[in-house]
């Protein structure tokens, strides 16, 4: 079986983006903000817009199952209040849990959390609970920067953010550490802003002591871990001089990696320098990078065409198409034995 693990709702029916302006202009406006109720999307709608996508590619390219959740960059924590996020969190959520009732043997949800600029983030509870225990989601995306590109929430390793991880040690679920877009000019969303807080999120952990407060928390750090693998001697000096443990004790118990890594070079390099047990398997397909490389005549986000050719045993590499994905959201095993797979 081949797990992508990172799979957003990036073709979802446009209803739902309208409803969105409706909801944004609404926030000046407070006569134009829609009900939830307003957004009428039925059930052939989205098969449509998953089996001509996702799906589609997902037979083509020899994939099984995606874990999927809600467009990352529309995510827009920074727009309104948390009463905005909430019901757009809700709404978003809701869509990928009827995605995978309608395609139950492909699709598996991850929620989005309805963070908000300055919100306490004991507020995201209710949603992830709902997300869990009724739409079975195996897995949440945790937006380390609600600002959009400014920085300004505390740290991954402040306490700001204990309420969300004893609930996420509570039900054994990970988080992707994933930002939203950019409303800063200085960083591109997907070609600076995504990438820049991969890094920052592991260097976040690097210098802290999360994890012996969390010893069972598991982040998964898209992108391929950012500016990570390619820098990974300055990491390990980093630790060195700051008297932390090596980082293969410090961190790679709690920190995993995806392959959404969009060039073979980029590929080997993950594989060589990371343990393959902390890689997991995913595309961001129909996300972030859509084009056809002229190099290779392939879709930039085809990952596991570099997988099947990176220098690595097949052991190895049903590490990263299967097992690490099972142990790493155990949720997802259960369900998935449960099923017979």
């Amino acid at each position: 079986m081949i797990i992508d693990i990172h799979g957003h709702y990036t073709t979802a029916p446009k209803a739902l983006e309208a409803w969105r302006n409706r909801q944004i202009a609404g926030i000046n406006n407070p006569s134009e903000m829609p009900r939830a109720s307003e957004l009428r999307i039925s059930d052939d709608e989205l098969r449509e817009s998953i089996e001509s996508n996702q799906l589609r590619q997902m037979r083509e390219r020899g994939l099984d199952l995606t874990i999927f959740s809600p467009r990352a960059s529309f995510m827009a924590h920074h727009v309104g209040d948390f009463q905005v996020s909430s019901t757009w969190a809700a709404i978003c959520n809701e869509l990928c849990s009827r995605v995978s009732r309608l395609f139950p043997d492909h699709f598996i949800p991850a929620a989005m959390l309805p963070q908000s600029p300055g919100v306490d983030p004991a507020t995201c509870i209710p949603e992830l609970v709902k997300c869990v225990e009724e739409f079975g989601n195996v897995a949440i995306n945790l937006n380390p920067d609600p600002s959009g590109g400014h920085w300004n929430s505390p740290p991954l390793s402040d306490r700001h953010w204990y309420p969300i991880y004893e609930k996420m040690v509570e039900y054994d679920i990970p988080a992707m550490i994933h930002v939203s877009t950019s409303c800063n000019p200085c960083f591109h969303t997907t070609g600076a802003h995504y990438l820049n807080a991969d890094t920052t999120a592991f260097m976040q952990c690097l210098t802290s002591d999360l994890f012996k407060d969390f010893p069972t928390l598991r982040f998964i750090i898209p992108h391929g871990g950012g500016a990570v693998p390619y820098h990974w001697g300055r990491f390990r000096g980093l630790a060195q001089e700051m008297k932390k443990p090596k980082l293969s004790d410090h961190l790679l118990n709690n920190v995993f990696f995806d392959t959404c890594v969009y060039h073979q070079p980029g590929i080997d390099l993950l594989t060589r320098v990371i343990p393959v047990d902390n890689i997991l398997f995913a595309s961001e397909m129909i996300g972030a990078v859509r084009g056809i490389d002229p190099a290779t005549g392939h879709s930039y986000d085809d990952t596991k065409r570099y997988i099947e050719a990176a220098h690595i045993d097949p052991e190895q590499r049903h590490k990263i198409y299967e097992t690490n994905a099972r142990r790493v959201y155990p949720r997802l095993d259960a369900a998935l034995k449960a099923k017979g797979r």
